[in-house]
């Protein structure tokens, strides 16, 4: 479902991709398919729309989502904006590597440029948090019970 979410039309940055990295590392006993995943998410829909220099600081970005679920254990408020700031300043970070001036100023425009991306992916991250979360919390309470 979260490849056909990224490959059909959508504001850009509100895909289930960075949901599904803090809800694997939040949620699953394994500690590889958590991390694994949402990067072969990623890797399924990239084959499609296409890989480019920024993609592997895409994947760094979901491995550190990935990373604050595990620790964390839960997702909450503080963990949602905290996976959507890693993603942000990781994949920019790649951004203003690969385009932009390597001065301050370079830096500061890349960021600056971003913000609506970042807007895009707040929200992304927190319905489809909240999507996952609360989808998994209706399961388990009326589906495995009665299994």
């Amino acid at each position: 479902m979260a490849v056909v979410l990224r490959l059909i039309p959508h504001l850009p940055n509100v895909t289930p991709v960075t949901a599904m990295a803090l809800f694997g590392g939040a949620y699953f006993s394994n500690r590889y398919a958590a991390m694994v995943l949402p990067l072969i998410l990623m890797i399924l829909s990239d084959i499609f729309l296409g890989f480019s220099w920024i993609t592997f600081f895409v994947y760094a970005s979901l491995i550190s989502v990935s990373s604050i679920g595990l620790f964390y254990k839960k997702i909450s408020f503080k963990t949602i904006l905290m996976g959507s700031l890693s993603f942000f300043i990781i994949t920019n970070f790649g951004v203003w590597l690969l385009g932009y001036p390597k001065t301050w100023t370079g830096l500061a425009e890349c960021y600056t440029l971003a913000l609506p991306f970042f807007r895009n992916s707040l929200i992304g991250d927190f319905v489809y948090s909240g999507l996952l979360l609360y989808g998994y919390q209706f399961a388990y309470r009326h589906l495995l019970k009665e299994a």
